[in-house]
């Protein structure tokens, strides 16, 4: 049973990789001068890891090719900030953003920070957890198929057939191995039409090999 589960995953794996490079990937730069005004709100200074990191993500959005890219590094070492600047950069283009995280506590931290972070800049974010109301999950719906909704966070409300977005460039998922099999399922299908950005203080082989 092994044996075939794994050849189950490589072959999914395979399909991944070849539906994704046949597929060009927006190519998604930094708006001079409102980058470098979001980048100076962050209140520490880069480690050179970080900031090694945050390069190569934003070479990977400027690329034209699909970017899969794994960032690991224990908790409070920013992650996050990782994210906010690749979330910026494709929103800022014009693109749609899905921060996807495993429980509503985090996927509330998340969204704290993106709207703290984004306060004065032409971006609308939306949530999709239990915390919000069915009514109010609704309009956050609507606003992704319309694209009025540039960066949604949520929990796996957002995974569900019911969600559509008008053009999703940008997908960050936090701790994919907290998710369930059909979770995980519903990640592969959107790395297939977006940039996937994982983030994890606790990599795990199936992770790394989806990566």
């Amino acid at each position: 049973k092994m044996k075939q589960r794994l050849q189950e995953m490589a072959e999914a794996l395979i399909r991944i990789a070849a539906a994704r490079a046949m597929r060009p990937a927006p190519i998604m730069t930094a708006p001079e001068g409102a980058f470098e005004e979001f980048c100076a709100r962050f209140p520490y200074e880069e480690t050179d890891d970080q900031q090694a990191t945050i390069t190569a993500v934003l070479e990977d959005l400027a690329s034209g090719n699909p970017m899969d890219r794994l960032v690991c590094g224990d908790v409070g070492f920013g992650k996050t900030e990782v994210a906010l600047r690749a979330a910026f950069v494709a929103a800022l283009s014009g693109r749609q953003v899905a921060v996807v995280a495993p429980t509503t506590l985090l996927a509330r931290q998340h969204y704290k920070t993106f709207v703290e972070r984004f306060r004065g800049f032409p971006v609308n974010i939306g949530q999709a957890s239990r915390l919000v109301t069915s009514k109010e999950l609704g309009e956050v719906k609507k606003g992704l198929k319309s694209g009025d909704v540039d960066i949604v966070i949520g929990t796996h409300a957002l995974l569900g057939k019911t969600v559509n977005f008008r053009d999703l460039a940008l997908v960050i998922v936090d701790e994919e191995q907290h998710f369930g099999v059909a979770h995980k399922e519903r990640l592969k299908d959107l790395r297939i039409v977006a940039d996937a950005l994982t983030l994890t203080a606790t990599p795990i082989p199936r992770t790394l090999q989806l990566a």
